[in-house]
């Protein structure tokens, strides 16, 4: 048996969580520089405020109904869902991080009589623990799990956990379910699927597993099985490396002078490495790339990509940055108003596994230490260690988001703490 735990409205959530003030008003959250509408409270909801929709657009909405708006603050969500899924390792033998706000927990061994009231134990304890609410689904896969999720968080009258236990009741949610609600199925597959006459999740789950074979893949005959209570998608207990790196943002104000878009792309370097050095791989390619915005009328356009090789895996931050830097001398051309840059790493592979050439320079240990140290010191909190090339004013660059409503970092800073009197 599979559970799927998942937080409602989290990023909205978090924010009202240290905001008493704020319950039951509408709150939105918004992308990236306060472009888009990417997390509504229920009530915002309601009102019928659309995810992805441009914060310019909901302007009279936000003034007429009293919308509070936040910046992503993804230092207070990553924080919180940390102190979530801890308390999931607490009551499941088994747990697979998902997503920021979902959690897949194995339940085997745990008799059928208890999977409901350990949802609803579930529920409580993150609520009491962490303040927020969520939903539990169970059943014998994963995607029927991730459909009794979603009769839990949409039907009030489950109290927010659906146990999928019997065929019969996984028939009955099936039935109620368009097909496009299936984990997996898109809107262009659900086209499709719609024109073969298939319109709702118990329609998938009685066609032949043959027939979606041969007119659509694989994935989808597995999807098939799945729903008709056959495990085919195990736990991913121990998340695979990523075969791709991509450190990338757009900027909050048009960078127009090459020595801040140095600043930028050694700032992304830093970070790619970071990451590679967190997953114990090394990296054979980098690529490097600047653009303006598609969108702005009037502007002249330009965007360009360029690419670079090692001789030998690393994550090192500085190999990685002067390979970046040189590309970038490649690519840049004055006169251009630059709205996004970013660094993708390729060709990721384990190091201990790579056949040095005669010709590879010696690998230092001395490099592995120096990067070994910069990481555990920005990770404990005591200080923060940059590459000069980065510019002085790293911490806050020049080139950084536009987050003109940012929440205090509640749960990761001491000055933005909480007090009570």
């Amino acid at each position: 048996m599979f559970a799927l735990v998942d937080c409602n409205n989290f990023y909205a959530s978090c924010e009202t969580l240290f905001r008493p003030d704020l319950r039951g008003r509408p709150v939105v959250v918004l992308s990236n520089n306060d472009g888009c509408v990417v997390a509504r409270s229920a009530e915002a909801k309601r009102l019928g405020i659309k995810m992805g929709v441009p914060a310019f657009e909901i302007k009279r909405e936000i003034r007429r109904y009293g919308i509070v708006v936040f910046s992503s603050n993804y230092a207070l969500y990553a924080d919180m869902s940390a102190r979530v899924m801890d308390t999931l390792e607490q009551l499941a033998p088994e747990v697979e991080v998902y997503s920021i706000d979902e959690a897949f927990l194995g339940l085997d061994g745990i008799p059928e009589h208890q999977l409901a009231p350990l949802g609803f134990q579930i529920r409580h304890t993150i609520s009491r623990h962490q303040g927020l609410m969520v939903c539990v689904g169970i059943a014998p896969t994963k995607t029927l799990a991730k459909l009794a999720n979603h009769g839990a968080k949409h039907w009030p009258a489950t109290g927010g956990v659906v146990a999928l236990t019997e065929r019969k009741r996984q028939r009955k949610l099936m039935s109620l379910l368009p097909v496009n609600e299936v984990w997996g199925v898109g809107g262009r597959l659900t086209k499709r699927l719609n024109a073969l006459g298939i319109h709702t999740a118990l329609d998938l789950a009685d066609t032949s597993q043959k027939a979606i074979h041969r007119e659509f893949n694989v994935v989808l005959a597995r999807t098939v099985r799945e729903l008709n209570g056959e495990p085919c998608i195990p736990l991913e207990l121990a998340p695979p490396p990523k075969k791709q790196i991509v450190c990338s943002r757009s900027f909050g104000e048009r960078v127009t002078d090459k020595t801040t878009m140095q600043h930028a792309i050694t700032t992304h370097a830093w970070r790619a490495a970071e990451k590679l050095r967190a997953q114990h791989m090394g990296t054979k390619q980098l690529s490097i790339f600047i653009r303006t915005s598609p969108f702005t009328p009037g502007e002249p356009k330009y965007s360009n990509i360029a690419t670079g090789r090692f001789t030998a895996p690393t994550a090192d931050a500085r190999d990685l940055v002067a390979i970046a830097r040189k590309l970038l001398d490649e690519i840049w051309r004055d006169n251009y108003r630059y709205a996004k840059a970013g660094v993708m790493l390729g060709d990721i592979c384990d190091p201990t596994f790579h056949q040095p050439s005669l010709f590879d320079p010696p690998v230092s240990p001395q490099r592995e230490k120096v990067m070994a140290t910069c990481d555990r010191i920005n990770q404990l909190g005591i200080g923060k260690v940059w590459l000069a090339a980065q510019g002085m004013a790293s911490h806050k660059p020049e080139w950084g988001m536009r987050r003109s409503n940012l929440s205090p970092a509640y749960t990761t800073r001491w000055k933005s703490l909480l007090c009570a009197y």
